[in-house]
């Protein structure tokens, strides 16, 4: 891809230690035999301390209490609600993007189909692919149904997948000679077919952020060659 860009999107431009002293008079007992020089204590006058008051017969009740439950049961934990992306469209298709793969200065992504639901799904065609802006607008890059240096587009099959059961597409990035200035995208928005259910994949932190058209191969069991 040259260094152009074009439209309405971006360009790209390359103890403290306390110590106790004990007065040696209260000390000197263990350094004389048990028994030998010991000193009557000597009675002190300690001023009389009322008994305490005895405990009432019988306690007071606190006003209001709350009453115990004997058996508390567990608060459940609530089950988590599946984001709008991990939940399966009401077409019961969705499309995931691969990792981005280069070859000759050329880069590309494998799009997979899934049927997520619980019925048969027809395919026959080819994915829905388009370049959003940072703000989610439709950018004017250019889909083409073909091939790439990826592999060949060998046209739309038409297959019945059934739950679980996938097909795949080749979205590669292409550069033309009178395409101008390089586009800059923030996104892709991926679906199965344009009346599908669409996810958006966002491109930051991939140099496919930058677009001039795009060849996409139709749905097949397997990768074109």
């Amino acid at each position: 891809m040259g260094e152009r860009v074009r439209g309405r999107a971006r360009t790209w431009r390359p103890a403290s230690v306390v110590v106790l002293l004990t007065a040696l008079t209260g000390c000197s007992g263990f350094l004389v035999p048990a028994g030998e020089g010991e000193r009557e204590p000597t009675p002190t006058a300690q001023a009389a301390t009322p008994p305490p008051p005895p405990p009432s017969a019988t306690p007071r009740p606190i006003a209001d209490a709350p009453p115990q439950d004997p058996d508390p049961s567990p608060t459940p934990t609530p089950t988590p609600t599946p984001t709008a992306t991990e939940a399966c469209p009401a077409s019961g298709a969705v499309v995931t993007m691969g990792e981005v793969q280069a070859l000759l200065m050329s880069r590309a992504v494998v799009l997979t189909l899934t049927n997520c639901g619980s019925a048969p799904y027809r395919v026959d065609g080819y994915p829905s692919v388009q370049a959003l802006g940072e703000d989610g607008e439709r950018l004017p890059v250019k889909v083409n149904p073909a091939g790439s240096k990826f592999g060949r587009d060998q046209g739309p099959e038409a297959l019945t997948l059934k739950p679980g059961a996938t097909v795949k597409s080749m979205l590669a990035w292409v550069s033309t000679q009178e395409g101008g200035e390089l586009v800059m995208a923030d996104a892709l928005e991926l679906a199965a077919a344009p009346d599908a259910g669409a996810r958006v994949y966002p491109l930051e932190g991939h140099d496919v952020r930058y677009m001039d058209e795009l060849n996409i191969t139709a749905w097949r069991s397997e990768l074109p060659e």
